[in-house]
């Protein structure tokens, strides 16, 4: 009976996809043989989307009559990311004691006057599958949400909360206090200086003004931070033409009419937002340079510890991000490129950058050489981080000068094709995630009111030449450096002999005679 209904089974395949769809293999099973170009019998023929050469996914903006702007782009899928950016950072603390941005990070989704703790933030988010996170650069404050798109009203109304309306209680900044302490703490005693060395940079290229105002607040500001303090800081910024609500995943209309409900005529509780101590200071770039002796020898303690290294940052000032240069020193820093001596990967990764070829596969004692670009609305720095053994200081520091002389020479048009395919590749790649998408529109709607959109930020780096580069970096080796040192530094170059490196032919240091060594 069996047998006889297996047959039946397989007689009803073959009259459904033909005899020649399926074989009888050496096992004695049947496997469909189906054609994978000719179209199924009884399937519907498929619509598929075009492209009518408009830009499908277009970031809206609209501005409310308070000032505060709106934005967002719509991204099919059953969450969102919102949020609210505040032209807000470390850089307008110049009136204040520094570390104000810092205790707001910490501070964000405390308790509000809607919610009486930050539980009851989070559980209200839990019903909608969403999370909270808050960050401060030097020159932005980000709340951001991501939740499901029914919860958009839900999630407005706790943005103008947390951001309008934190009580700001004792219990909870004393419990910052600490939190403050113990992240200064972690900076200094993790293995990664990586955070120290780009403070200590901006400190030095930026002395005491703007970009180079602490971003962590120092220690002896932890307890000088109240509420009254903090209260006359957000009066000043958290004001509606500073800030702006972002939105992706979710139809602009709808993000307006819950700005209008929640953030039109929301009253903060620090009363009425005046703005007019305002610090509009333009970043002022010095250069000069700041150490820090310390014992490297036991950062990182067990089996494999990692060797007693020296570091050093050496930047240049490039440009700001809206400056038309802008672009061309993306494709400088992306050209340099680099990492660490056991970083895996192929091209994709970089092993064929600059700081690979010149510096980590010939000098095989160098630990790390990398290329950041940090960039402004008023001035950007370029640097090179590198790190080795603390006896080789110098002729490290001479190799990093030799690579930023190279970079006003000819770009090898084939490096310059790769350096732009992989900046390129980048920026899509990070386009694909909702929140960088969310980042990106606000970030751009808050400091120029539009957004560029991805293909034309990559037209535009199709368009740069290897004389653009020549260009921007003869004009950035003009500046004087900025230089950052953190470790043993016996060794390390006077700040003048490095200034002199970088402003001869060759980038050597000038030499030195020792009587006895």
């Amino acid at each position: 009976m069996a047998t006889h209904m297996s047959r039946c089974r397989g007689w009803s395949r073959v009259q459904r996809f033909g005899i020649a769809a399926y074989r009888k293999y050496s096992s004695g099973s049947r496997y469909p043989n189906i054609s994978l170009s000719a179209p199924l019998p009884g399937i519907p023929k498929p619509v598929f989307a075009s492209v009518d050469g408009q830009e499908t996914y277009e970031t809206r903006i609209t501005v409310l009559e308070n000032g505060l702007k709106v934005a967002s782009q719509n991204k099919f899928g059953q969450f969102c990311t919102v949020g609210i950016l505040v032209n807000s950072g470390s850089r307008h603390e110049a009136k204040y004691p520094s570390g104000i941005a810092h205790f707001v990070e910490k501070l964000a989704f405390s308790s509000t006057a809607q919610y009486g703790s930050k539980d009851e933030i989070l559980l209200t988010l839990e019903k909608h599958g969403g999370i909270c996170d808050c960050q401060t650069s030097r020159d932005t404050t980000i709340y951001a949400v991501s939740a499901e798109v029914k919860g958009l009203d839900t999630v407005v109304s706790l943005l103008s909360d947390a951001v309008l309306q934190p009580r700001l209680l004792d219990e909870e900044i004393e419990m910052t206090r600490m939190a403050v302490r113990f992240e200064l703490e972690d900076l200094n005693m993790r293995p990664d200086p990586e955070p120290l060395l780009t403070e200590m940079i901006h400190a030095a290229a930026y002395r005491g003004n703007t970009v180079g105002l602490p971003r962590f607040c120092p220690a002896d500001t932890v307890d000088t931070i109240d509420k009254k303090v903090l209260h006359s800081y957000l009066s000043n910024y958290y004001c509606p033409e500073r800030m702006v609500l972002a939105g992706v995943g979710i139809e602009h209309e709808q993000l307006v009419e819950c700005a209008r409900k929640y953030l039109l005529d929301a009253k903060p509780v620090w009363g009425a937002s005046a703005g007019a101590n305002v610090d509009l200071s333009v970043a002022q770039y010095t250069g000069g340079i700041v150490k820090m002796e310390k014992d490297m020898s036991d950062v990182s303690l067990g089996p494999t510890p990692i060797p007693e290294l020296t570091h050093i940052m050496i930047g240049l000032e490039s440009c700001s991000f809206l400056e038309d240069d802008f672009i061309p020193f993306a494709v400088l820093n992306m050209m340099m490129g680099g990492g660490g001596s056991f970083s895996a990967g192929g091209p994709g990764k970089g092993m064929f950058t600059r700081l690979y070829l010149n510096v980590l596969n010939r000098h095989h004692w160098m630990y790390n050489a990398t290329a950041y670009h940090h960039s402004y609305e008023d001035s950007g720095l370029l640097c090179i981080h590198a790190s080795a053994d603390p006896r080789q200081v110098r002729e490290m520091v001479e190799i990093i000068t030799r690579e930023f002389i190279q970079m006003a020479g000819s770009a090898g048009e084939m490096e310059l094709e790769r350096a732009k395919t992989q900046l390129k590749s980048m920026l899509m790649m990070n386009l694909e995630s909702r929140p960088v998408i969310f980042e990106d529109v606000g970030r751009q709607v808050l400091s120029t009111g539009k957004r560029k959109l991805p293909h034309e930020l990559c037209d535009l780096i199709s368009n740069v030449t290897a004389s653009d580069i020549k260009r921007v970096s003869t004009k950035m080796l003009r500046s004087k450096p900025a230089v950052a040192a953190l470790g043993d530094l016996t060794e390390l170059p006077s700040y003048e002999h490095i200034q002199a490196a970088l402003s001869s032919k060759d980038g050597r240091l000038p030499r030195m005679y020792r009587l006895f060594r």
